[in-house]
């Protein structure tokens, strides 16, 4: 009887080796090949990122190059001088954040043929050169209410502090890009529908604060390419994240866009 039991029990075990070995191999083979959706890895490398970045992140601006004679992109704003508070610039702090809409028909990006030229997105103010830059991308602007700064601010500092301001850009972009091309009206409603889960009790630090300006006051992107969609892998693995339009990698957090408008 004893034996018996004994071959049960190496059977048993048997069995749950086996299981358990097949467990680990299929992991292995997802953790290596769930990326792409289509594309190739691409992963932000110092020779990616905009040489002037001190300098963008220190609020001196960037200087176009184009055939046209020389300007700065910083817009020139129709907003009233603060030195002269007044009660409408009271009541226009307490308003919602206003957007202006993309009007450019969005169409996504396909790896070119021919090597894509970082230097002409570094001077058209990008922070982080790609290799799929959709050169038809134009997004709106969106000019935050206090409220809706404040809480961006935070999302940036939970979302991706650790990024400094080139990671906490592409966490303001994508926030920009959702409520230009999908209509929300303010930062809240795009963290509840958009599913962000970053801290937002966070005293934000002064990279989050300026890449906040950078991409909402100042209107320039983080990369030529709308974001949507964004995750970590090392803490989550997401099959919907990698079947969309994977745009590059930035200190492991992966960010795409959806396929078509």
């Amino acid at each position: 009887m004893k034996n018996f039991f004994d071959k049960k029990i190496n059977t048993v075990l048997s069995v749950l080796l086996v299981l358990i070995s097949i467990f680990v191999v299929v992991q292995t083979v997802f953790a290596s090949s769930t990326l792409k959706a289509g594309e190739s890895e691409q992963t932000a490398m110092a020779s990616n990122i905009n040489p002037r970045i001190d300098e963008i992140e220190a609020g001196q601006g960037i200087v176009l190059t184009t055939t046209d004679p020389v300007e700065t992109t910083q817009k020139p704003t129709k907003a009233k001088t603060t030195t002269k508070p007044s009660a409408k610039a009271t009541k226009a702090a307490t308003q919602p954040s206003t957007t202006q809409e993309a009007t450019i028909p969005f169409a996504t990006a396909i790896p070119p043929e021919t090597p894509a030229d970082y230097n002409a997105q570094w001077n058209a103010g990008y922070l982080v050169a790609i290799d799929n830059p959709d050169t038809t991308y134009e997004c709106g602007q969106v000019t935050l209410c206090d409220a809706d700064r404040d809480l961006l601010e935070r999302l940036c500092m939970g979302e991706f502090g650790s990024g400094g301001f080139v990671g906490a850009s592409l966490i303001a972009q994508a926030v920009k890009n959702a409520m230009c091309f999908d209509g929300y009206t303010s930062v809240a409603s795009v963290i509840k529908d958009c599913r962000y889960t970053g801290r937002t009790d966070l005293e934000p630090n002064s990279a989050c604060v300026q890449a906040v300006k950078y991409i909402f006051d100042e209107n320039h992107d983080a990369v030529q390419h709308r974001i949507m969609y964004m995750y970590n892998p090392n803490l989550v693995q997401s099959a919907f994240h990698e079947s969309q339009n994977y745009i590059l990698t930035y200190q492991e957090v992966r960010f795409f866009d959806r396929w078509g408008y």
